[in-house]
């Protein structure tokens, strides 16, 4: 099923990164377990540029939000390490918030309660690290015109990341298992915004050693 049969499609021209007031952060999830790789932590593989497959996510996201933080676990020390040096904020998951959910609610709990809560989010994958950072701030500037949900399209097909606006926060934050927020977006169909862009990298995603030779 196309995703253009249930939500709005803007086609944006990015050209370079959008402004915007709004109080929205980026969310890295980072605590996988590279379980389909095989040949230890895929985020802190090198890629052909030398950046470490996390490290390139990390930057990308901090260009477009530069208050960001990651979600890591605390069994792989030198992952958090080498995202705290690129800038993002890290909060460790407890051992039983290690799924893909888990881990997402962990962060939106942690990021609702603060003083001052974000206005939106925009939750991207550390293995996905081709995503250009236009694409990302165009996401959010969508979020900042009173869009309830966004993603973008390639070619009409959805990919990453995806941005909430605060009224998901408590559905968000109550997430369990593996599936990360699909459940929500399956939810909330008519909510959300499809902005097809030119960037094959929200597609991307790296999830075994032969995605890694494939570059």
């Amino acid at each position: 099923m196309s995703p253009r049969s249930h939500a709005w499609v803007y086609r944006v021209a990015l050209s370079h990164p959008l402004r915007h007031d709004m109080n929205i952060i980026g969310i890295l999830l980072a605590a996988g377990h590279s379980r389909r790789f095989l040949h230890g932590n895929k985020l802190l593989h090198p890629l052909p540029s030398g950046l470490p497959i996390a490290q390139l996510a990390a930057q990308n996201l901090l260009a477009a939000l530069p208050q960001s933080l990651a979600v890591v676990r605390a069994e792989t020390p030198r992952l958090p390490a080498l995202l705290r040096e690129t800038g993002l904020d890290i909060l460790t998951c407890e051992p039983d918030q290690q799924e893909m959910a888990d881990s997402l609610a962990a962060a939106v709990r942690q990021v609702m309660f603060r003083a001052t809560p974000p206005d939106a989010i925009v939750i991207a994958l550390a293995d996905m690290p081709f995503i250009r950072p236009e694409t990302i701030a165009t996401l959010a500037q969508q979020l900042a015109s009173g869009v309830p949900i966004v993603a973008p399209t390639y070619q009409g097909l959805r990919g990453h990341p995806v941005g909430f606006s605060k009224r998901f926060y408590a559905e968000l934050a109550t997430l369990q298992g593996d599936e990360g927020a699909r459940s929500v977006l399956r939810q909330h169909v008519d909510a959300i915004t499809l902005v097809e862009c030119d960037d094959p990298g929200i597609l991307q995603d790296l999830d075994t050693w032969e995605d890694l030779q494939r570059l």
